[in-house]
């Protein structure tokens, strides 16, 4: 089996000291997929910039030129576009990497030169709209490579699970009218950016290709484990996608406090579930998967969440997974009604 590693070492370049998106995430990644030697037991591959055209698979042109007139009018600043989100000089060109290097990955597998990847980019993009940047995000990555697989690669349905602690606004957004693209969103609830609620499902020809599953605090591995048993996984049989992409947001890790952040799940908790989408993608799509990295602010717990699903591509076991962190006490299991819930809403 083939994993493709795609990164790049100019991520480093979009930083702000004291923003909880900064450039130590990446090298947090770095460091612990070396460590435990899974750099070396996967394809390293360089990412190349996505296209402007590439871009505008999803995004609004005029946008994508406001960002980039913005490096030639601050050429030695960083600025704040908005009240969460910061542009570096080298931002449009590092956003311009981070979109391509899920691309990278995507047409890897596609093509059949990796069974599977891990894209290992930022910033990262499952809130960046069509025409505004938002949430430490600037371009959505994961909606750019869906859509390069169904330009260039001419697939019909793409899957795309987002399992970080904030719900994927912009990617949604992206997809929300379209049945080619099944957007399934597990995330903490109440919580930024506040949307995805359960009657959020999809309009028009795209009424019922959205399932959004807020969970209230405190949720831990039973839960997600039985959401992704109980839900995702007849979703995405009844969907039957082609190629399948995980917003692997590290978050919801119980360690993690960003901002009224309070889930419970463990990195062996992380792992179960990347285990679980790889065996969608075996049972479903010929193993067609790639993980791209969101969300994660807790530095360790970021670095082990991304070696547990590192581990899944590769086949590795589940007693393979390091969790030094450990088990929360206290995760709450009460979530039978709300999956009772969006089963009698989405007819699974």
């Amino acid at each position: 089996m083939t994993t493709i590693y795609v990164t790049h070492p100019r991520y480093v370049e979009h930083t702000l000291n004291g923003h909880p998106e900064h450039a130590g995430r990446i090298e947090a990644i770095w460091r612990r997929l070396d460590a435990s030697d899974l750099s070396a037991r996967m394809t390293s591959v360089k990412a190349s910039p996505a296209t402007p055209r590439q871009v505008e698979f999803v995004h609004d042109g005029e946008y994508i030129e406001m960002l980039r007139d913005l490096s030639g009018q601050y050429p030695n600043k960083t600025v704040m576009i908005n009240p969460d989100t910061y542009f570096t000089p080298t931002s449009y060109d590092v956003a311009l990497l981070a979109a391509g290097g899920v691309v990278t990955a995507v047409d890897a597998v596609m093509s059949g030169t990796a069974d599977n990847g891990l894209a290992v980019v930022r910033p990262p993009g499952h809130h960046a709209v069509d025409n505004y940047a938002m949430g430490f995000c600037l371009f959505n990555n994961i909606a750019v490579a869906a859509r390069f697989a169904q330009h260039e690669h001419k697939i019909r349905r793409v899957l795309i699970v987002d399992y970080d602690v904030h719900h994927g606004n912009g990617t949604e957004a992206m997809f929300y009218d379209d049945p080619s693209v099944l957007f399934i969103s597990t995330h903490q609830s109440p919580l930024y950016p506040g949307t995805g609620a359960i009657q959020q499902w999809g309009v028009g020809p795209g009424e019922g290709y959205t399932i959004n599953i807020p969970i209230p605090p405190g949720h831990g591995d039973k839960t997600y484990a039985d959401i992704f048993e109980k839900i995702i996984w007849g979703a995405a049989k009844r969907f039957d996608p082609e190629l399948i992409l995980v917003s692997a947001g590290f978050d919801a890790h119980w360690a993690e406090r960003l901002s009224n952040v309070n889930m419970n799940l463990s990195v062996s908790g992380y792992g179960h579930l990347s285990r679980e989408l790889v065996r969608m993608a075996d049972a479903l799509c010929d193993g067609r998967i790639v993980f791209v990295t969101e969300g994660g602010y807790h530095l360790d717990a970021l670095g082990y969440g991304v070696s547990a699903a590192a581990r899944a591509l590769l086949g590795d076991a589940p007693e393979t997974v390091e969790d030094p962190l450990g088990q929360p006490s206290d995760a709450r299991t009460d979530g039978d009604e709300l999956i009772k819930r969006i089963k009698t809403l989405h007819h699974l």
